[in-house]
């Protein structure tokens, strides 16, 4: 008998009526109440801990709800390709509808299905191309800002940067106030996200005077408004001016369901689609990246021999060139150091679903209803697929490498059918901007605070991570 079959916390695996239920926690909230290391807002410990005493498997009770943490990725499959069908969004995620409505992060199918269709030109790999050259001139615009000797916040600098890429190719405009509006008020509801989400049957309560509540009421009151003018300003167009416009907003504006018959005008996107779209590309597109792009200079900060040879290949790719698509495919090992960031501290930590009918499993069978989990940041950091996990590796995303491995044991964009839309714009975004800073500055960590994540809505540093700025001693061409 193992360890944890002894004690009073632990359950092993069991059959009850025509369910068979993989080992687990044999009450959650008591065993919460005497985990001093288990924080509510912080739920990375719990599933190491599920993972580091259970293995490819667990569940536990929450709330008169059973939960299932998996980390095989065989089984990961299962859940969003082979039996895809059988679930929806789960709880935490649903309620953020309460925030992005039915936009492609947060809705099912069939409304997910015709929202991607309709969406999927704007992601295009020929259309982000276009938007390579406003990636690189806005992170050449935040290197000149830096001066040799200076300490900045690279969190905040990252954020900045994200914010004025997202403006130009979302909006197309500067970071103008209403566009620092939209930040804001995104950020506040960020803030409130886990209270949001441990309110029990909190749609019910919308309107109650609770402080955290109302806050939430006032913030997203905001946002409809901004976006709803900036909506309003491109319905006046013609189809011709949205397409010429190029902006992500304009085309979805412009967009049409091809799968719906009908005349001009029919098998688009209502506003309040639209509105929903915008602010969920707007969360995953500003948020996502810049605690990426912050993770990874962090790491390179640690890890000299692999900055020196992206550094070096910046070097010989770039010059003292601005960068372009076309360098952004030569820029090989820039890319694995950003994918190799992203194992390691992946923005989207992890995924959850829902069944909504009975399911199969490996050899269990789980009743409608249940939660199933799955974090990127506990697969990819697994020593029973990584060699020697916490070591900062890029060479593991090598083509061949890659091909080695099984599926989901590396999904930091998710995966199945509702695998990001967004995927490749942020792996532009992400190598053009590393090599433009690159081209002109090395970054050292300053350890005025200490390096904490925090499982938000994304992976954020907690505290501000303090770089001071180096010339790298290859100047950059304005052009």
């Amino acid at each position: 008998m193992r360890d944890f079959e002894k004690e009073y916390d632990y359950v092993p695996a069991s059959t009850k009526g025509e369910w068979r239920l993989p080992p687990g926690l044999r009450r959650a909230l008591p065993y919460y109440a005497r985990r001093k290391w288990v924080n509510f807002g912080e739920p990375i410990p719990l599933f190491e801990h599920l993972h580091k005493v259970f293995g490819k498997i667990a569940h536990y009770r929450f709330l008169g709800t059973t939960i299932v943490f998996i980390n095989e990725p065989e089984w990961i499959n299962e859940i969003l390709v082979n039996q895809a069908g059988s679930f929806v969004r789960e709880r935490t995620l649903k309620r953020m509808k309460i925030l992005l409505g039915e936009g492609l992060i947060t809705s099912d199918d069939p409304i997910h299905m015709r929202q991607r269709r309709i969406a999927a030109p704007a992601f295009h790999r020929q259309r982000i191309a276009g938007y390579a050259d406003q990636i690189v001139t806005n992170a050449a615009a935040s290197a000149e800002r830096w001066s040799d000797g200076q300490e900045i916040d690279i969190a905040d600098e990252m954020m900045q940067l994200s914010l004025h890429i997202v403006a130009k190719t979302l909006f197309d405009s500067e970071v103008t106030a209403d566009v620092l509006s939209v930040r804001d008020e995104v950020n506040t509801i960020m803030g409130l996200y886990n209270f949001l989400v441990a309110f029990p049957k909190l749609e019910s309560v919308l309107h109650w005077p609770i402080p955290g509540v109302m806050k939430f009421r006032r913030s997203r009151a905001k946002l409809d408004a901004l976006v709803a003018t900036m909506i309003a300003s491109r319905r006046s167009l013609t189809r011709e001016e949205l397409e010429k416009r190029g902006d992500l907003l304009s085309m979805l504006v412009a967009a049409r369901d091809e799968g719906v018959a009908g005349a001009e005008g029919t098998g688009g996107m209502s506003d309040t689609q639209v509105r929903d779209e915008v602010l969920t590309i707007f969360l995953a597109g500003y948020e996502t990246v810049a605690n990426a792009l912050t993770w990874t200079w962090y790491l390179l900060s640690q890890n000299p021999e692999a900055a020196e040879t992206m550094y070096a290949e910046v070097a010989r790719v770039l010059g003292d060139s601005t960068a372009t698509m076309e360098s952004f495919s030569q820029l090989k090992y820039t890319e694995m150091v950003f994918a190799e960031s992203m194992r390691l501290y992946p923005p989207a930590w992890a995924m959850g679903r829902q069944s909504t009918k009975a399911v199969e499993i490996g050899p269990y069978r789980f009743p409608p209803d249940t939660h199933f989990f799955f974090s990127q940041y506990i697969m990819q950091r697994s020593p029973e697929f990584w060699d020697e996990p916490l070591l900062f590796r890029p060479e593991r995303h090598t083509a061949e490498a890659k091909a080695s491995r099984p599926r989901f044991v590396y999904f930091p964009f998710g995966g199945g059918g509702r695998q990001c839309i967004g995927e490749g714009f942020a792996w532009m975004e992400g190598v053009l901007s590393l090599a433009t800073i690159a081209q002109r500055w090395r970054l050292h960590f300053v350890p005025k605070h200490p390096v904490v994540e925090q499982a938000r809505i994304t992976l954020r540093p907690k505290f501000p991570m303090m770089m001071r700025v180096e010339g790298a001693g290859v100047q950059r061409q304005t052009r």
